[in-house]
């Protein structure tokens, strides 16, 4: 099979990657996206009932409208949306299609491996998220069947014994909506409250459910073990043992920077790993390859949103256009 070449090639296929993509589009590049799982695979992944915390604008691509029936538009709505802007503006774009390698090449190109085929680009722009590596507890029992680190809807745990780890919207999420379909839930919290980034309709919401005793909470504690049909929580009280069917683990997830380590792109020595780049232009160490969205805020994965890594796209594009004119002139 022949190599395909491509001036640019986008890993990633989520809003950010879609917006790169229609950046190449507009600049007359020839262009490919690539990504692991389905169309904004992220967004898929989020529970099912999910309302997003930004209003449909600022979630915009492309300059193509997004229309919402409420201020705040839920993940239903963003899938649609997004689906619809990859279809009307025609992208290049091949789904679960994984990167394996990014291998530079002579004359200043790289080889890009998948499980499926090889390409050649000029440029390389990864804008791969963060949602793909959920944060372990890293206990005793946590590979048990009945764990999980992604929710996505509540029936399955009706009138079941449910805990939930985490303090932010994910897990005010879960507990709020399993609750409500008649499970018992526990939530375990690590701190003395939960999570000042919870949604501001959530949060008085699950604070007052914790403070009539519908939803129980343990805070300042930790999970210490989870076994078939209970788990060990770790106190201010003490060690305690709580019945239990299933664990919805919402603690947050990684970037995969293990990936931009292989190839070589430099991160930050301390806890934030963030990735070295020119915030001017996004372009990495490594030349013509370029970081978007929020993976360019390394473990920090609350410093970067749709709305304000938008920008990104225009930045990457209007670099490598410049490259482009300067070498032919």
């Amino acid at each position: 099979m022949n190599t395909e070449k491509y001036d640019v090639i986008i890993i990633g296929g989520g809003p950010i990657g879609l917006a790169c993509g229609l950046e190449a589009q507009k600049a007359g590049l020839s262009y490919l996206i690539l990504e692991k799982g389905c169309l904004v695979n992220s967004i898929y992944n989020y529970p099912a009932n999910m309302t997003f915390f930004s209003t449909s604008e600022r979630l915009e691509i492309g300059d193509v409208p997004f229309v919402s029936n409420n201020a705040k538009p839920t993940r239903s709505e963003a899938l649609e949306y997004y689906r619809r802007v990859a279809i009307h503006k025609k992208l290049n774009i091949r789904l679960f299609e994984t990167v394996l390698e990014v291998q530079s090449s002579e004359k200043e190109t790289y080889t890009i491996i998948t499980k499926k085929r090889t390409y050649e680009t000029t440029n390389v722009v990864i804008a791969s998220g963060f949602f793909d590596i959920p944060h372990k507890l890293n206990v005793k029992g946590e590979d048990l069947p009945k764990v999980t680190h992604y929710y996505t809807e509540p029936h399955f745990y009706a009138f079941q014994k449910v805990l939930v780890v985490g303090a932010n919207n994910s897990a005010v999420d879960a507990a709020l909506e399993t609750w409500r379909k008649g499970a018992d839930v526990t939530m375990v919290i690590r701190g003395e409250g939960v999570g000042e980034r919870v949604k501001y309709w959530a949060k008085p919401d699950i604070e007052n459910r914790i403070k009539e005793g519908s939803i129980k909470a343990f805070f300042n504690s930790e999970v210490e073990e989870i076994t078939e049909d209970s788990v060990i929580l770790k106190t201010p009280e003490g060690v305690i043992k709580v019945e239990n069917d299933w664990v919805i683990s919402m603690t947050g997830y990684q970037p995969n920077l293990d990936f931009l380590k292989k190839i070589g792109i430099n991160l930050s020595t301390d806890k934030i790993m963030k990735p070295q780049y020119d915030e001017n232009n996004m372009e990495t160490n490594l030349t013509n390859i370029y970081l978007a969205g929020v993976i360019c805020g390394g473990m920090n994965t609350h410093s970067l949103f749709i709305e304000n890594s938008r920008v990104h796209a225009e930045r990457i594009i209007e670099k490598i256009c410049h490259k482009t004119s300067f070498s032919i002139a």
